[in-house]
């Protein structure tokens, strides 16, 4: 099967590549260490429909299929990792709300969503609650024309500047999906700072005290939260994480063919060293391995086939170890420089970590794919489709 981009892919492959050499990549080791995102990039990004990405154009959004969707993730990751998770999350409530949502919150909010005048947060972690997503300890009470929700969020990806959140709780222990603006009198945000990477995704806390909301602004119904409305959701968020991996490893790759070309060591060009053709070597294969599980994701999600989730979890595990792997082999390259502020590549390796955790660790994603492989997608009549203690007991 050959994979080749069309023409309209390619030109947009060329504008992204622009872009984020020209706005992203001279910013991004100040946002790292400022630990935010200035209002003006954001801005561009709407400008450029990148925003509302995988909204439907007749709603405002760029219209973009899942390929170049992809490639965005991919190169504005290669630039910073922090500015692709604000595309992530902002299209994952964009996409949810787009399947899920009522007629009434689809026409009052994907066109805000769409040209960026409204910034979406994904509210689904809690300080008690990570993988385990389904049993969020949040809750919603229902009262008269109104829930009121009590709880808190943690790690909410530019919660610090969202507009609304889209909040999972339990309603009568029934996991389902809300908005809520920030201005909702109960709501309150605190930043969170020091983060290991993504420092400039400016995260937060959200607390919620009584904070009542209207029923209009329940999402689905009572009980779609998770099987829903967040599965929807983080299947979009994992595809993105992926490719943003990718564009992980393309960074450490330039920066270590430019670093080894310039430095030298006992009298000759770090490239001339075999240990060190040897990594860049595993770069090259890592790279396009990733990029190839991606474009394999992006191509099935193109056709609607459910097969695409899978894949897409494939994917995203491979490329998030891979790029946490080639960071920590480009910080080694550049020795004591890997370590400073200076170079980039130091960014890169705390940023790669993050992506092995954040929509759905590696460890969820090795017992999903193993899940799966048991049951034999290429010889469905060889299924073994075999229990956890079955699985247990014959290894």
């Amino acid at each position: 099967m050959e994979i080749k981009l069309t023409d309209a892919q390619k030109n947009a492959q060329t504008t992204f590549r622009t872009f984020v050499n020209e706005e992203i990549v001279p910013l991004a080791n100040q946002c790292d260490r400022e630990e935010r995102t200035p209002p003006q990039l954001i801005e561009k990004l709407a400008q450029r429909g990148y925003l509302g990405a995988l909204l439907p154009k007749e709603s405002g959004g760029g219209g973009m299929d899942a390929i170049a969707y992809g490639l965005l993730s991919e190169e504005i990751g290669r630039g910073c990792s922090s500015l692709r998770s604000l595309i992530t999350v902002h299209n994952m409530v964009a996409h949810a709300l787009l399947k899920w949502g009522s007629q009434f919150q689809k026409e009052f909010w994907i066109p805000k969503l769409a040209s960026g005048e409204a910034i979406a947060a994904f509210a689904l972690s809690e300080a008690n609650v990570g993988s385990d997503a389904k049993n969020v300890e949040t809750t919603a009470t229902r009262c008269g024309d109104s829930y009121i929700l009590n709880g808190q969020k943690k790690w909410i990806t530019y919660g610090q500047i969202a507009d609304v959140f889209l909040v999972f709780a339990q309603s009568e222990s029934k996991p389902s999906a809300f908005l809520v603006e920030k201005n909702t009198p109960g709501l309150s945000i605190k930043p969170i700072f020091g983060m290991l990477g993504a420092r400039a995704s400016m995260l937060a806390e959200l607390h919620l005290n009584d904070c009542r909301i209207p029923l209009t602004n329940l999402v689905g119904r009572e009980g779609f939260g998770f099987s829903h409305v967040a599965s929807t959701a983080l299947d979009c968020g994992r595809y993105s994480v992926a490719w943003g991996c990718v564009g992980i490893i393309q960074a450490c790759l330039e920066a270590c063919l430019q670093y080894t070309s310039q430095r030298k060591q006992f009298g000759v060009y770090l490239k001339d060293h075999q240990l060190i053709r040897q990594a860049i070597a595993e770069m090259i294969v890592n790279v396009k391995a990733a990029r190839l599980l991606c474009y394999q994701a992006g191509y099935l999600r193109n056709l609607g086939d459910p097969k695409s989730i899978m894949e897409t979890s494939i994917a995203k595990y491979f490329a998030s170890t891979r790029a946490t792997k080639v960071a920590n082999d480009a910080v080694q390259i550049h020795g004591a420089n890997g370590c400073s502020s200076d170079y980039s590549v130091q960014r890169y390796l705390r940023d790669a970590k993050i992506m092995e955790i954040i929509e759905g660790s590696t460890q969820i994603q090795q017992l999903t794919i193993a899940e799966y492989g048991y049951q034999d997608p290429i010889f469905p009549a060889n299924s073994m489709a075999m229990s956890q203690k079955q699985l247990v007991n014959k290894c």
